[in-house]
């Protein structure tokens, strides 16, 4: 395959993008939304490129390891990782044991728009070093990835109106 699918969501905040930068880049905020419907522990957060933020999801007895690597951090516009989406308890690449065709690197885009009193957010994200399988996988699931994500939205929407 030489097109790589690529999942887009994009979502307007009624709030000012340092606020919503916060809900994302702050560690205690972001494990309240990040994984709706899970214990989201963020076990580091090293917020600059090369920083590592390690993050496990745990429902019940059971949890799901993710390790992100920062490449670009500009406050409050822009963030951009390599997403390694299972790993093990040692934060090693592993195959994902609920999709063995998912792929296990994305890179991750997420941008923050300041439109008049209100904040743009557009997080594109697409397959690095996947096999075809891999890409096939990745385009099948979009589609439902939207949910996922919205309800973690919906989640900030609360916090903002915290902070």
């Amino acid at each position: 395959m030489s097109d790589l699918p690529e999942f887009v969501v994009e979502r307007s905040f009624d709030a000012p993008r340092e606020l919503v930068w916060r809900a994302w880049t702050e560690p205690e905020l972001l494990s309240r939304w990040y994984g709706p419907g899970a214990e989201t522990i963020v076990h580091k957060f090293d917020l600059e490129p090369g920083g590592l933020w390690l993050n496990e999801m745990k429902w019940g007895d059971n949890s799901n390891f993710q390790k992100v690597v920062f490449k670009e951090v500009s406050p409050p516009e822009r963030l951009v990782w390599n997403h390694h989406s299972s790993v093990d308890s040692d934060w090693n690449d592993a195959a994902n044991p609920m999709m063995a065709d998912w792929p296990k690197l994305l890179l991750t885009t997420v941008t923050f728009e300041q439109v008049e009193n209100k904040t743009h957010l557009r997080l594109l994200q697409i397959p690095l070093q996947a096999t075809d399988a891999e890409i096939a996988c990745f385009a099948e699931v979009m589609g439902k990835m939207s949910g996922g994500w919205g309800a973690g939205f919906s989640i900030i929407d609360d916090i903002l109106t915290e902070l």
